[in-house]
């Protein structure tokens, strides 16, 4: 699984807080832990109107300062990105594009330069009319996406797709549900070097036992292709279920990485 480490988001109130103080000590904290968690990147989203480039250029050369993960510069802005990027020492992830504007086009440019022909990308399946109601629909905007890839010369493999996971709760008869694992199952299908991810805690959002909804939701997720995650790397029950449904799902040969994450205490009993 290909961990986009979450906690360094100004849309947790802790974090907001230590934003906007310059808390130089939580920012460091949490990267540091982290990181040594088996995050692959580590996401920053300042998640603030005002000054949102001077937020996350405080927040990734804090990162970089004790970490050399590479970061996930997470910003609905993509000028921001584009500017951003600038400020990495390694390649990392543009989160995010989507259908909607003009954003793939400005943003698609930018990834086949020279110095950022290594950076991968995560695109919504949203358009201008909002978040799809359908499998179908969301499928024609993954198409679309794909086609200016193909148009940009951008890899598959470079891609995450993110078929925007909702609120489970929302829905009287998991429909939601239903519509982000057939998404997932066409995508793996037609396109099984592209990556499929998604924020595993969005599903959880205002119930109680949040912790059981996700875990519940990355098996059905893993089980339909997602080897991508925005995630908590720090919750030990979240990565040991992980550990366990790629296993079951035939990407783990013998069990090898399971036993060998359990003797490392990645996980426990």
């Amino acid at each position: 699984m290909i961990i986009i480490a979450e906690k360094l988001n100004g849309s947790i109130p802790t974090c907001a807080q230590a934003i906007a103080a310059r808390d130089e000590a939580y920012i460091t904290d949490l990267a540091i832990r982290q990181t040594a968690a088996g995050a692959t990147f580590i996401d920053c989203c300042a998640s603030v109107g005002k000054d949102e480039f001077e937020a996350l250029k405080w927040m990734i050369e804090t990162v970089q300062n004790v970490s050399d993960c590479p970061i996930s510069i997470d910003s609905p802005d993509v000028h921001v990105i584009i500017e951003a990027m600038q400020l990495c020492k390694k390649p990392g992830l543009f989160n995010s594009v989507s259908g909607e504007g003009d954003k793939i086009d400005l943003a698609f440019p930018i990834l086949t330069k020279p110095e950022y022909m290594e950076w991968e990308v995560m695109a919504l399946l949203c358009d201008d009319s909002g978040i799809p109601k359908t499998a179908t629909k969301r499928i024609e905007v993954f198409e679309r996406i794909v086609a200016k890839a193909n148009e940009y010369g951008i890899e598959e493999n470079r891609i995450h797709i993110d078929p925007l996971v909702e609120m489970l709760c929302v829905t009287d008869d998991g429909a939601g549900v239903s519509i982000i694992i057939d998404v997932m199952r066409h995508i793996k299908a037609v396109c099984p070097k592209i990556h499929i991810s998604g924020a595993i805690s969005n599903i959880s959002y205002n119930l109680p036992a949040r912790r059981l909804v996700n875990q519940a939701f990355a098996a059905l997720a893993i089980g339909a292709g997602m080897d991508s995650a925005v995630l908590d790397p720090l919750s030990r029950d979240l990565r040991g279920v992980i550990y366990a449904a790629e296993a079951m799902a035939g990407l783990d040969d013998f069990c090898a990485e399971y036993m060998s994450a359990f003797r490392e205490g990645i996980f426990k009993a």
